[in-house]
């Protein structure tokens, strides 16, 4: 799933080519990929694109309409900027913006379900939408003290990955941030010492924004379909931990992994089946 840092360099990056640029016609492929009606999404069509931007990990693309699109990925959405138009071939496209001098912006999907959406909202009232108002404080570039924002008796893997607790970490991001922090991903938000609060808040600052560093080094338009993760922990279950060379291990849940160093993050001990073994601390 696109988290904060591909949605950031991705909404960077599209957001300043398409500025100014005249939408020609919208098209919806995907039958649910569009959950407003009124006003519909050709609202945008005569108009100028203005740029985009982010909150959490969705997308808001603003236009001199009136209106913005909301636009969350899910698991396996992407928003690309294409040359060409998409021709009749093309099955991962669920929307379709056309602009002027033959270009296209494209909601895709890789998944086998359709998942990702897309929403006309009027500008003024984007942050007071039901989607956006609900999510809790940006993880990054400048979150809040975590003492007081995690202060929950669940997991610091549960808890970070809330939406509505900070916005923008998911599954690939907090396996990162906490290896980085030495914390255990089961240790109880309301558990964190001050100093543990302090080092868990600069791994979020720090690898979220290292991550968006990396990227606009080495991304540029058109965007692959893939981005480079600079991922060190997640994903490397059975690899050395770079950081003390112990094995990196991992729970398996049913539709993803969870990679931790037990070493580093868990006094040495393991847990192998969430359902047979009891919770670390």
């Amino acid at each position: 799933m696109p988290e904060l840092p591909e949605v950031e360099i991705t909404a960077r990056l599209l957001g300043d080519a398409v500025a100014g640029m005249t939408v020609e016609s919208v098209m919806s492929p995907g039958l649910n990929t569009v959950r407003t009606f009124k006003p519909p999404i050709q609202v945008l069509e005569g108009h100028r694109l203005t740029g985009i931007r982010r909150r959490g990990k969705i997308f808001i693309l603003d236009s001199d309409s009136g209106h913005s699109v909301l636009i969350h990925l899910m698991s396996a959405g992407r928003l690309q900027l294409f040359e060409k138009r998409a021709g009749p071939k093309d099955r991962r496209s669920r929307l379709l913006i056309r602009l002027d001098g033959g270009s296209e912006l494209r909601l895709r999907e890789f998944g086998t379900h359709q998942r990702a959406w897309a929403k006309v909202v009027p500008t003024g009232e984007v942050e007071s939408d039901e989607t956006l108002a609900g999510l809790g404080p940006e993880a990054w570039p400048d979150p809040p003290d975590l003492t007081e924002t995690l202060d929950s008796a669940r997991p610091l893997y549960t808890v970070l990955r809330d939406q509505r607790v900070i916005a923008g970490i998911g599954r690939s991001w907090v396996d990162e941030i906490l290896w980085t922090a030495r914390l255990s991903p089961f240790k109880r938000g309301n558990d964190l010492s001050p100093d543990e609060s302090s080092a868990l808040r600069d791994a979020v600052i720090g690898r979220l924004g290292g991550a968006i560093e990396l990227y606009e080094t080495e991304l540029s338009v058109p965007l692959p379909d893939k981005l480079p993760l600079p991922l060190q922990v997640h994903r490397h279950e059975g690899e050395p931990c770079p950081r003390c060379g112990s094995t990196i291990e991992a729970v398996h849940y049913k539709d993803y992994v969870m990679c931790y160093c037990p070493a580093d993050q868990t006094d040495g001990r393991s847990l192998k089946d969430r359902r047979l073994s009891k919770l670390l601390k």
